[in-house]
């Protein structure tokens, strides 16, 4: 979602807000601007497009200033263009404001200003913010600015800057992320850490409702009832070059390429000396898991995906019914959470908006709240009674990989704990699956080192508008994925099916040519599979089959194979997703696009 970075201190801030603004295009975006308070007054300049239209102009007429604000705007309200971008500001553009989230009641606002004579030049619910500022301002602008907050309904992380008060920067944040960073004679905000790396590693990560107040040197918290706040400095240990390219083209290669570092450190980090799984600090007894009668996984997008393997396994294992709900759908269902509940939220990023409502929701009518997501102190992870991180690494590719396959192998390994723990599954066939999922990081990494076949199928998908995706169980979780994949970054129309349902109806979309990907990893279904490919084969489909290297058989119904290495069938979703994702990832270059920035898309979606 929309990126914001806040700068105050002794450098040119239109050079470090630029820079940050650069690290958070992986968010997706699709204007940018910045306000520069200088001796002049207040400097705004916004342009639709990308970063480096607006990064040009500056470096043809420089902005010269130590205090600013600068934004990546994904469109909500309005459409993307010059006016719509922000910052956004009074009359007399003095006041400027950058947004990350949602104002619900801004239309009510909006009318209320426009009684008082206000006139609005944009389509954004953003723009009642800074004539709010406006209104109140008196002299003090964090007076000005809670009082402004006060009368704002919904998501928002502020950034906030007047021309009356040149070394002052006032920055809030409520359910969209926000953190503070902290360097020497210089003091930052910004929607997430990469923004400010080059410039500090000390963070402070904040909570809804906390405004930050920074004045000359001094960088100060306070609550929403204006309380000071004291926080501990959070030490970001990962290095920058984790989030530049290495090498690859793009970061859509290198994070397919980085899945078995990502999936060996998630899972053997975690070993005893007994080759035991460790749930971090995880503490589930017998008599806990035997008080849960229902358990919910609950995630939006990819992350959905994985929750609906974690089912899976949390059935098989655990014996208990497990539902999977799309974040967005299950806080607006009527759910049956209580105190007997265990609410597991999947999240790459630990700030998706309905997840994180989810969380809330489900906090309050009792439940324990598990979080699994790959970002450390994210708000997923700080309000989770138990949190368990994937230990991916920075993604920063839009389309999700890494962060996929480790969600998976997370929530195998809680399954199998809480398995052991609650006497389900014996410890010889608890140490056997350890054993399996020991060898998928050489697994995967014999796909990627194998990857002719899948160029070779690239190259015949490339100009086609439709596809499906077909599996049964399992496989059909995962066609979900392979489906979501090829379309997030080819924009071909993919659709996945349980491969049953095909002949109730979407059978008559198949016609000559038109791409199926099969996948057939599971044994007991693999004929059923077989059968199916038949079907479409007699249409006319070009079938591609994605099967277990020892099943030969299915090379006489497919017209290409990709085969994964044998493994228990659990287990083969994360190797067989790779291909899928590698087939996406071609596709996408060959029709020259933005692979790592696909249009209209966010990587993290703070807004509902």
């Amino acid at each position: 979602m929309c990126g914001i970075v806040g700068y105050l201190g002794t450098k040119n801030a239109a050079e470090v807000i630029v820079d940050g603004l650069s690290k958070l295009e992986y968010r997706g975006y699709d204007s940018a601007g910045i306000a520069v308070c200088s001796e002049g007054g207040l400097e705004i300049r916004k342009f639709k497009g990308r970063l480096a239209v607006l990064a040009e102009d500056i470096e043809k007429n420089e902005m010269k200033g130590n205090l600013g604000i600068g934004h990546t705007r994904w469109a909500t309200h309005g459409e993307p263009s010059d006016t719509n971008s922000h910052p956004h500001f009074n009359k007399d553009k003095t006041i400027a404001v950058v947004h990350n989230g949602i104002i619900e009641n801004y239309m009510e606002l909006k009318e209320e200003l426009m009684a008082d004579g206000v006139e609005f030049l944009s389509q954004t619910d953003t723009e009642v913010i800074p004539h709010l500022v406006d209104k109140y301002y008196e002299g003090n602008l964090l007076d000005a600015v809670y009082k402004t907050v006060e009368r704002l309904r919904g998501a928002y992380a502020l950034g906030v800057v007047c021309k009356d008060a040149p070394d002052e920067l006032v920055a809030v944040r409520k359910d969209s992320p926000l953190i503070a960073g902290i360097g020497e004679g210089e003091n930052f905000v910004a929607s997430d850490i990469p923004a400010l790396l080059k410039y500090t590693r000390k963070v402070y990560f904040l909570e809804n409702g906390e405004v930050v107040h920074i004045k000359g040197t001094d960088l100060k918290i306070y609550d929403a009832e204006r309380n000071p706040v004291e926080k501990e400095i959070f030490d970001v240990t990962w290095d920058v070059e984790a989030a530049s390219k290495g090498g690859f083209d793009c970061f859509m290669a290198k994070e397919i390429h980085e899945q078995p570092e990502g999936i060996k450190n998630t899972l053997e980090r975690r070993l005893d000396e007994s080759g035991k799984i460790v749930l971090d600090s995880i503490k589930m007894k017998k008599e806990d898991l035997e008080k849960i009668n229902k358990i919910y996984i609950v995630a939006c997008g990819t992350a959905y995906h994985a929750g609906l393997l974690g089912k899976k396994a949390l059935e098989a294992f655990l014996n208990v019914p497990v539902i999977t709900d799309i974040a967005s759908e299950f806080r607006y269902n009527d759910n049956f959470v209580d105190e007997n509940s265990l609410v597991i939220l999947v999240s790459q990023s630990g700030e998706t908006a309905d997840t994180l409502a989810v969380l809330r929701d489900s906090k309050a009518k009792g439940a324990r709240i598990l979080a699994v997501t790959n970002v450390v102190g994210s708000s997923i992870a700080r309000e989770a009674d138990d949190v368990f991180y994937t230990w991916a690494g920075p993604e920063i590719a839009v389309a999700s990989t890494k962060a996929y396959t480790t969600q998976i192998v997370s929530l195998y390994m809680i399954a199998l704990n809480f398995a052991l723990e609650k006497g389900s599954i014996k410890e010889d066939y608890y140490m056997y699956m350890i054993e399996k999922m020991k060898t998928l990081p050489e697994g995967v990494q014999s796909i990627l080192d194998n990857q002719d076949k899948i160029k070779e199928i690239a190259q015949k998908i490339v100009d086609k508008e439709h596809a499906f995706f077909l599996g049964r169980g399992i496989d059909y979780a995962l066609a979900m994925e392979g489906s979501l994949k090829l379309k997030e970054v080819s924009y071909i129309h993919a659709e996945a099916f349980a491969a049953g349902e095909l002949k109730h109806g979407t059978i008559a979309l198949i016609e000559e040519g038109t791409p199926v990907i099969s996948i057939a990893t599971q044994e007991k279904l693999f004929e059923k599979m077989v059968s199916n490919m038949q079907e479409v084969t007699a249409r006319g489909a070009y079938v591609v089959a994605i099967a277990q290297e020892h099943n030969k058989g299915v090379e006489k119904v497919a017209d290409d194979v990709i085969y994964i290495p044998n493994s228990d069938d659990m287990l083969s979703p994360v190797m067989a997703v790779v291909p899928m994702q590698l087939l996406s990832y071609y596709v996408s270059t060959l029709r020259g696009l933005d692979v790592d920035k696909p249009r209209n898309l966010a990587k993290s979606v703070t807004v509902e």
